[in-house]
């Protein structure tokens, strides 16, 4: 990706960001043909715009509750309307979702796909296999009652349907037979690949942009 317009990425979080560290870190190398142009929280306290204030990238907080009290049942709509917005603003290539926890509907989904602005999440579960929160947990719950042996990570394409779009990457992680292994272990498993493969994912797309730029493709 070398001697190219760097590609623009926006990050959205939740938490405490490690996924989105390794990114940061990635532009050393890895990513060094991208521009984490800003990082967008729906949560105040989210260590994750530390980080970013951190390496001097811009970052705004954007939360779903004052929208709850001012458009009740209309709430989401209207916040993913403004987040489509804000994040557009920023003309990125590319929006990286790495632990944000909202699901994003169609009044987000639709500005960025008519601005030919790919969405791209990192999923710590394999494809098909459960989808939305706690999927640690569920994998977890699924061993211990001997239906699965494996559970895995994915970056995928974000669509409407949560968690089901075009897988981009996929890892599987065996479940460790004969070790007692707790969630808190498990997970400290699952996140150590998670910061690989979301570098991974985004330096793929981030490919696929650039050269659907320099081609001329729409």
């Amino acid at each position: 990706m070398a001697n190219q317009d760097p590609v623009r990425i926006t990050v959205l979080i939740s938490g405490n960001g490690t996924n989105l560290q390794a990114l940061i870190d990635a532009r050393e190398d890895t990513l060094k043909n991208c521009s984490i142009v800003r990082v967008i929280s729906n949560r105040r306290i989210a260590h994750g715009l530390v980080r970013a204030k951190d390496a001097s990238i811009p970052t705004h907080y954007l939360n779903l509750l004052p929208y709850k009290a001012k458009f009740s049942e209309n709430a989401r709509t209207e916040y993913d309307k403004d987040l489509a917005a804000l994040v557009l603003a920023d003309k990125p290539d590319l929006v990286v979702c790495a632990g944000f926890m909202n699901i994003l509907n169609d009044t987000f989904l639709d500005p960025l796909a008519d601005a030919h602005v790919p969405i791209i999440n990192l999923h710590p579960a394999l494809p098909g296999q459960f989808n939305g929160a706690k999927a640690i947990e569920r994998a977890q719950k699924a061993w211990l009652e001997g239906k699965v042996e494996k559970t895995g990570i994915m970056i995928h394409h974000v669509i409407s349907e949560v968690d089901m779009g075009e897988p981009i990457l996929v890892e599987e992680i065996p479940f460790i037979k004969g070790v007692d292994e707790d969630i808190k272990e498990l997970e400290q498993r699952i996140h150590e690949k998670e910061h690989k493969l979301i570098v991974s994912g985004t330096r793929m797309v981030a490919e696929e942009i650039q050269k659907r730029n320099i081609n001329g493709v729409s």
